[in-house]
């Protein structure tokens, strides 16, 4: 009991200082993360055990802490281009890279498991960082014009974003997001068999976001879109596993977490004059997710694969896609400007890690991750605040046991985007109205011979610390 408010405290110190590291966390911890993430049939650590497969804490049969802490390096590049002759007859065309500038984030992690040799039941409790997106795209300054509105000699239309024109001029300005969902989990599991366990958790989430520009509700016609501070809610899940160990070397696990039901977000928006506009909700929750995976074990390895699949087709904000349009007033029947969501499609991701045990109280491990590009690339443009995707990433781990109860992880990762996720500008204004919106032959209203496009990299540097308290 004495030890109780200590996980309390960290469990703060966790909410207080989580950063984005794309929409879903690939790994949980050091140990983890190493491993690629892989976890659901291979229990090596508390914190991947709990995040991705509940019935396999049935393996810890004492009590452990994790604790983590690691260094997140986020590097979006956000491009566009628009054709010659666009912007008035005569007119170049118009191309530039803007690069983020968000840079480091912290990301944590806690666990703890519950274990007694004695007993059938195994608890957790955790609280993790599971899901978030963050970009800092600054406003383009070399512009064809001054503030004045005369011509800039000085313009390079070779080296000049359009997407973060300033609103006056037809972009977004400084696009600025930022996402996150902590997710706190209380978790049993029950040894039916000396080989098979079962196990389930209740999840509780808190989510943040802010957005600059705030594409989600309507904009102005003279001020644009409004800025929306950063708003929060809650909501629920959980998740059920099974896992099979043949006390042979050979294990296997499967579960499924549900779709976590997040209240509205609600907005209070504020035009760039400082003016403010009117309020809106925002409905995104966060995807179900099915894993299966396998895992063998013996004196020198332990080898672990996942299969995940992400539901973002069923989840609101991300299944909607295209413009909301009005449904009363003199616009009833065309775009308002407001974003439906993202529009993404479902996610596999494949985990692979291998652990070398045999160098003493040094073991070493290699992972790797794969993930399918969840963004259409059709529907690009609506991921601009957004653009959390890496579909490759390695891991190089290692553990060092300094003693019989004390161990020390750490990880580095690297991941990549790969080809760049390219599409194209759209604009709501409908042809009525000297725009390209039509509702049957371009209802995304889709700006021909335009580009957008962004890819990143990431980085990530983690240490933690596992305790085991023996008796």
């Amino acid at each position: 009991m004495k030890k109780l408010p200590l996980f309390i405290i960290l469990l703060s110190i966790s909410l207080l200082t989580y950063g984005q590291t794309g929409h879903l966390m690939g790994g949980i911890g050091s140990v983890n993360t190493s491993m690629g993430g892989a976890a659901t049939g291979q229990p090596l650590d508390i914190s991947g055990t709990i995040q991705w497969n509940p019935a396999s804490i049935s393996g810890f049969d004492q009590t452990v802490l994790n604790i983590d802490m690691g260094l997140f390096f986020a590097s979006p590049n956000l491009s566009s281009s628009i054709p010659a002759n666009m912007m008035y007859a005569g007119s170049p065309e118009v191309k530039g890279t803007t690069k983020d500038e968000k840079g480091v984030s912290p990301l944590p992690s806690v666990a703890i498991v519950l274990g007694n040799p004695d007993s059938k039941l195994t608890y957790g409790l955790s609280i993790f960082g599971v899901s978030g997106f963050g970009v800092d795209f600054p406003e383009e300054t070399n512009l064809p014009v001054d503030a004045s509105g005369n011509p800039n000699p000085q313009w390079n239309p070779n080296n000049s974003n359009p997407i973060t024109y300033p609103q006056s001029m037809g972009g977004f300005g400084h696009i600025k997001s930022n996402y996150m969902l902590m997710q706190v989990g209380f978790t049993v599991a029950y040894q039916l068999t000396d080989q098979l366990s079962i196990g389930l958790a209740p999840t509780f989430n808190y989510a943040a976001l802010e957005l600059a520009p705030n594409p989600t509700t309507n904009p102005d016609m003279s001020k644009g879109y409004p800025t929306a501070q950063q708003t929060g809610t809650t909501g629920f899940g959980g998740q059920v596993g099974v896992f099979y160990d043949s006390q042979k070397g050979f294990k296997a696990g499967i579960s499924y977490k549900s779709k976590q039901n997040l209240s509205p977000l609600k907005f209070k928006n504020t035009y760039l004059d400082d003016s403010s506009a009117p309020d809106n909700e925002f409905d995104m929750d966060f995807p179900a997710i099915f894993s299966v995976g396998l895992g063998y074990s013996n004196d020198i390895l332990d080898f672990a694969l996942d299969y995940r699949l992400v539901d973002y087709e069923n989840t609101n904000g991300f299944s909607q896609k295209g413009w909301v349009i009005a449904k009363t007033g003199p616009m009833t029947g065309y775009p308002t400007g407001a974003v439906k969501g993202f529009g993404w499609k479902n996610m596999s991701v494949i985990s692979a890690g291998i652990q070398y045990k045999g160098i003493d109280k040094l073991p070493i491990r290699i992972g790797y991750t794969y993930n399918t590009n969840p963004i259409d690339e059709e529907l690009a443009f609506f991921s601009v605040s957004a653009p959390a995707v890496i579909t490759s990433a390695f891991q190089l781990g290692l553990t060092y046991e300094a003693s019989e109860k004390i161990k020390i992880n750490a990880v580095y990762h690297h991941g990549s985007s790969g080809e760049a996720t390219e599409g194209t500008l759209m604009s709501p204004v409908p042809t009525a109205f000297g725009g390209p919106w039509d509702a049957q032959n371009n209802p995304l209203g889709k700006i021909p011979g335009t580009k957008v496009s962004y890819e990143m990299t990431t980085d990530l540097v983690m240490i933690g610390m596992t305790y085991s308290f023996l008796k």
